[in-house]
């Protein structure tokens, strides 16, 4: 395959990683902010959606095409900037897996609140938290990881 191509679609796919992990996030959040069953259990099953269409497949792009593109250009795994952007890309993972279990569980107990004409239970304001605080350090080892990209510090 072609060096361009394989390099347009590894940034193709960071853009749709980086973009659909944002919006996600965005729609997600103002959601539960309206406190409302029915919204958040609806914009949860569209969220999960999105990750399954977008995000998964950009993550496999991703590695593939960063892979490829490593072992083309004869650079090697052992490069620093190389080596922390496979560190990063694998925290942003352990922090993106259980994010998706929580999207999954806010939207169930979103749903259940919306069947029963009841308010979200403790257990949806606890997931929420922990699917917050998950977020944070995915985004930033995202933008990290585009710094590495670019910059390509020894």
């Amino acid at each position: 395959m072609d060096y361009l191509w394989v390099k347009w679609l590894h940034i193709l796919s960071s853009t749709l990683l980086f973009g659909t992990g944002l919006g996600i996030a965005f729609f997600m959040w103002m959601a539960h902010r309206r406190d409302d069953p029915r919204v958040i259990a609806e914009t949860a099953r569209i969220v999960v959606l999105a990750d399954a269409f977008f995000t998964a497949p950009a993550v496999i792009v991703q590695f593939g095409t960063g892979l490829w593109l490593v072992h083309r250009l004869g650079i090697g795994l052992g490069v620093f900037w190389i080596r922390f952007a496979l560190l990063l890309f694998i925290v942003i993972g352990a922090c993106w897996l259980p994010v998706l279990w929580l999207q999954l569980r806010a939207r169930r107990l979103a749903q259940a609140a919306r069947a029963a004409g009841s308010p979200l239970p403790p257990a949806y304001y606890t997931v929420m938290r922990a699917w917050f605080w998950l977020g944070w350090p995915a985004f930033l080892g995202v933008l990290v990881i585009f710094w590495l990209m670019v910059m390509k510090p020894t």
